[in-house]
């Protein structure tokens, strides 16, 4: 008997003009530099964007003066199986009991849900993120990646980081502004891939989910 192909779930928001960034933060923009026509075989554009635009990866540059740039980053945390947890109506944070009903036998990559539709068109400076207590508790068990469907594992107007700061004192790495919106609960294969922009403070990735 044949087994059916893996199912798989793009967990990333486009990327086009419009796309919502943090304010004051540089929006996308395209050029074309070149338009087939006569005398010229091939369209190519230039584009503009901060690497927080979309399904992202933070890289420790992005929160510590002397951390890793996204190009080196071990991409071993962004490939392998996860956990996809719901926390829909949680509030601004992220709190431990939201997650209690699913963490038996946790891998190491946890991804949290908490839009019922993630506002993949505009800005949204209410949006939920983690309680730095919830990664502690994450990290003590084991977790090296937390993933999100918000812009932020911290409050949109917090200037303290406190749940990216918890990811650096505990060596974690995370993903931001993913779509789970037709992701049920569950364990599945991340596969989310940093660019080696070698001096980035964070990179872009097509963030997918294959059925294990």
């Amino acid at each position: 008997m044949t087994r059916p192909p893996p199912q798989l779930w793009d967990i990333s928001p486009p990327v086009q003009p419009g796309s919502p960034v943090f304010p004051g933060d540089t929006p996308y923009q395209q050029q074309w530099a070149a338009s087939i026509g006569p005398g010229c075989p091939v369209n190519v554009s230039s584009m503009t964007l901060s690497p927080h635009v979309g399904a992202h990866a933070d890289a420790p540059l992005h929160y510590d003066p002397q951390g890793q740039a996204a190009g080196a980053l071990d991409l071993l945390p962004y490939l392998g199986p996860c956990r996809v947890i719901h926390a829909m109506g949680c509030g601004p944070l992220v709190q431990w009991q939201h997650l209690q009903h699913a963490l038996a036998a946790l891998p190491a990559r946890v991804l949290v849900r908490t839009y019922e539709r993630m506002p993949v068109d505009r800005w949204d400076g209410a949006l939920s993120a983690f309680a730095p207590d919830t990664v502690e508790r994450l990290a003590a068990m084991g977790v090296t990646l937390i993933g999100i469907d918000t812009a932020s594992i911290d409050p949109a107007d917090s200037k303290t980081l406190d749940s990216h700061q918890v990811i650096r004192q505990r060596n974690m790495r995370v993903l931001e502004n993913l779509v789970l919106d037709e992701v049920p609960e569950g364990d599945y294969e991340l596969i989310a891939l940093p660019l080696k922009l070698m001096t980035a403070d964070a990179s872009p990735v097509r963030a997918i989910l294959r059925s294990l």
